[in-house]
């Protein structure tokens, strides 16, 4: 668990160039890492014990909540906002 999730249990969406309101839960962020770190679905739900039907709503959550078009986009913004590195 990094620093950044151990630390804060939401993100402020109000940063500069931001998209407003993320509030992404430690959970989220936990999701948010794995997802970076190129693990599918079914390997986080395993590696997290649990169902891959949360860890698909937890991913949709994280894309709502920041707005990201994409992974692709989802993984910028995380990198940007210091979530991940």
């Amino acid at each position: 668990l990094s620093r950044a999730v151990a630390q804060s249990s939401s993100v402020d969406g109000d940063e500069p160039g931001g998209h407003g309101g993320t509030d992404l839960t430690a959970r989220e962020l936990e999701v948010l890492k794995l997802i970076a770190e190129g693990l599918t679905n079914g390997e986080i739900s395993d590696k997290l014990f649990t169902s891959k039907r949360t860890i698909e709503t937890h991913r949709q959550n994280i894309i709502a909540k920041t707005q990201a078009k994409n992974t692709a986009a989802l993984i910028k913004l995380a990198v940007s906002r210091g979530l991940i590195s």
